[in-house]
């Protein structure tokens, strides 16, 4: 317990912005995310910024597989929020899932665009996701990137299929292969899955993506984040004018106000922090049902792929989660 609390404290010295350490290199990061039917990728924009503000991570991108309209105005909301309104954004311009929030009261979607800054009107208007990976990337050193995606695979598969262009001579498969250090995913549930949703809204995507990506991809599966619930003390914070508080207070009470489940935290963590001492991770290759969506996981020491497993115990990993989720915006 006492190893705990110590850990905990240092985690929570993270979350609030006030420790920095020189000896941990800073991650750049590419999040890609379905914003709109889950308000957990809120609390993961959220922890990530928390490590932003700590040092510990530099954001190249925020960008949107899902082209339901609000997504990107929620996704600058959080941008703004948190003072990085330059940071670009970018959204699907060919086939990809188009959903929003499952609420029937009030709904954080509507609510957050229509009440916190932004520049973007909708989806739409945003540009082309897939040109954002490419100028990007070409700009990086090489293996120096790490994508985190919490939503669909859409876009990395476009990014995949694309052809050289004014941003790099390569293709999309080179270009990800010398860009690209490590994919974190949430997806999938493991060992076999009976169709996630994250693959099961775009199976010929996900299935295109496990298949061909040319580095390691980490899962963080279904099973990792189910019961690590968080946002109850987020909902409860006294701050005002805070989109998070917004969004976790008004789906909490249509949901469950014990929190909600923390699936896209998880990846986020893992994108940024190593997978290490929260959780172990299992080698092999992930296979995906182009019918169904299911997914099976053959072990494979040599495999390029991996699966999260528990290590730390479930409470302890929503008590850091939910104090990175609790960070409010430096002051300038």
């Amino acid at each position: 317990m006492k190893k705990y609390l110590i850990l905990l404290f240092s985690f929570l010295l993270l979350a609030c912005g006030k420790a920095k350490n020189s000896d941990i290199p800073i991650v750049n990061l590419i999040l890609d995310t379905d914003m709109g039917p889950d308000y957990d990728d809120v609390g993961a924009m959220t922890l990530m910024y928390a490590l932003a503000d700590s040092g510990q991570v530099n954001i190249l991108a925020t960008l949107s597989s899902n082209k339901d309209e609000q997504a990107i105005p929620c996704i600058e909301v959080i941008n703004e929020y948190f003072k990085r309104s330059n940071i670009p954004v970018g959204a699907p311009k060919n086939i990809a899932p188009s959903l929003t929030t499952w609420h029937k009261e009030s709904k954080w979607t509507d609510y957050l665009p229509s009440h916190f800054k932004h520049k973007t009107h909708k989806t739409s208007d945003a540009p082309d996701a897939v040109q954002v990976y490419r100028q990007i990337l070409s700009q990086q050193q090489d293996t120096s990137v790490t994508i985190c995606t919490i939503g669909f695979f859409s876009n990395l598969k476009y990014l995949l299929e694309s052809q050289p262009d004014q941003y790099s001579p390569l293709n999309g498969t080179e270009l990800v292969r010398q860009k690209v250090k490590l994919l974190v995913s949430m997806a999938g549930e493991f060992p076999t899955g009976g169709g996630e949703f994250n693959i099961k809204c775009d199976v010929p995507a996900a299935k295109k993506v496990v298949e061909t990506w040319p580095g390691r991809i980490i899962f963080s599966g279904f099973e990792i984040g189910k019961d690590i619930l968080t946002g109850k003390e987020v909902a409860q914070m006294s701050v005002k004018n805070s989109p998070i508080k917004d969004a976790y207070q008004m789906s909490l009470s249509q949901d469950n106000p014990e929190g909600r489940n923390s699936w896209d935290q998880t990846a986020v963590l893992v994108a940024i922090k190593g997978y290490k001492p929260y959780f172990k991770i299992k080698l092999g290759t992930i296979q995906i049902n182009d019918t169904t969506g299911t997914n099976q996981w053959i072990d494979d020491t040599a495999g390029k792929h991996a699966y999260l497993i528990k290590e730390m115990p479930e409470p302890e990993i929503a008590a850091i989660i939910e104090n990175y989720m609790k960070h409010q915006p430096l002051k300038k």
